[in-house]
């Protein structure tokens, strides 16, 4: 049975700051560079894997950074959510308008940012791309929190987690295999 590999991009600017980044194209930063060198070992034994990226510049210098210059597939299906007009900007400069109240109040699931999609529409989408991949041999794909968290709730829908408890930290992600998954861990 082939295994699927889930990681996360390295740390950005944005995951520092705690900015909503999601179809911003941002690389990834120094600090983020050098948290993934240190992840070498954890990866050295995927080098004959398939590899899939969102294309995002910050997935391709992940895939990098972890594995070197190696043939990969782009599927722009797998990008992070878009936070429309909340892009780039923090809950602390956000809180007090009220478009941003209005979304982040209620279902925010469901709750469309202005000019973004909606957590369902995100999921919708990266679930499109997903079921049309031909996961047949080891895959490894790199691409967004947000991504991860949606494909995992969708394969593990009895675990009962939500889209935010399921992202992993950058750099990290899961391995799964049938029915069973667990972490990628230092």
């Amino acid at each position: 049975m082939s295994a699927l590999y889930l990681i996360r991009h390295g740390r950005t600017e944005a995951n520092r700051r705690r900015l909503y980044c999601g179809s911003t194209d941002l690389p990834l930063d120094g600090e983020g560079l050098e948290e993934l060198a240190s992840l070498g070992d954890l990866y050295r034994d995927l080098a004959g894997c398939r590899f899939i990226t969102s294309g995002m510049a910050r997935t391709e210098q992940t895939l990098s950074a972890l594995f070197g210059d190696v043939p990969h597939e782009i599927v722009p299906g797998l990008r992070e959510i878009d936070f429309g007009v909340f892009e780039m900007h923090s809950w602390e400069q956000l809180r007090d308008r009220a478009d941003y109240q209005a979304w982040i109040s209620g279902d925010n699931e469901k709750n469309v940012p202005p000019g973004g999609e909606s957590g369902a529409q995100m999921t919708a989408r990266v679930l499109a791309a997903f079921r049309a991949l031909d996961l047949g041999e080891d895959t490894v794909i790199v691409t967004h929190g947000g991504v991860i968290a949606a494909i995992m709730a969708h394969l593990f829908p009895g675990e009962g987690k939500d889209r935010y408890q399921w992202q992993p930290e950058p750099g990290l992600g899961y391995r799964v295999e049938g029915s069973d998954w667990r972490p990628l861990e230092k």
